[in-house]
């Protein structure tokens, strides 16, 4: 028996529409974003922090509408469910979402921060904090998502270690990135290069695992 990857180009391929929205989505981002810039009097030293949450946000939706997930059992959809949810719990407390409380309870704020990184919705208590910024909750929203219809594909597959390996490799990979940045901030050189490109790290990242996950290659005899 052999087993040979499927590696179909043409799901990565956008169709005609796609660029249509594509290029609506785009032009709409750059509108908005003039219109803060000019609104909200702001001085902007590094444009591309202004670009990193678009890349989150249009990746997010680009693998949302094209994922089509299908359940071959309720227990795999239920398995897929509660791995979806704790995979996303994790992240949200890696990627500063969730965080603990402290004594000083400030109650619900709203940030109106640059687009992609606001309108964000902080929340801080006795015993929860939350930082509900809209490129990072839709974003590990999605890599939940992905994770749930990898769970599904690999539960209908011969070769479910395989895939349960590609998913978990792919998906610790945020984590793993945060803890990197966060452990580097300890030192000095490292640190001032962790905070500089710690964005940009995790962009690349996520990007890449959307991919993996979006891709969740089959393997047939």
């Amino acid at each position: 028996m052999t087993r040979t990857i499927d590696f179909d180009l043409g799901r990565f391929r956008p169709s005609r529409d796609t660029l249509l929205w594509a290029g609506l989505l785009v032009n709409t981002e750059l509108v908005v974003t003039i219109a803060y810039l000019l609104l909200a009097d702001v001085q902007v030293d590094e444009f591309r922090y202004l670009v990193y949450p678009f890349v989150w946000l249009n990746v997010s939706v680009w693998a949302l509408v094209r994922t089509n997930p299908v359940a071959r059992s309720t227990r795999a959809r239920y398995l897929g469910g509660a791995l979806a949810v704790g995979y996303f719990l994790v992240l949200a407390y890696a990627g500063g979402i969730v965080g603990f409380g402290s004594h000083h309870a400030l109650g619900w704020r709203v940030a109106w921060l640059p687009p992609g990184w606001g309108p964000a919705l902080t929340y801080a208590g006795e015993t929860v904090t939350l930082a509900l910024m809209p490129y990072n909750l839709v974003g590990y929203a999605a890599l939940a998502y992905l994770v749930y219809a990898t769970v599904l594909d690999a539960a209908g597959s011969a070769i479910s270690g395989a895939l349960g390996l590609l998913s978990c490799v792919s998906c610790t990979w945020p984590v793993l990135a945060t803890v990197f940045t966060g452990v580097a901030g300890a030192g000095s050189a490292v640190a001032t290069a962790a905070n500089e490109w710690s964005y940009a790290l995790g962009t690349v990242v996520f990007v890449l695992t959307v991919g993996l996950l979006y891709w969740r290659p089959t393997v047939g005899k």
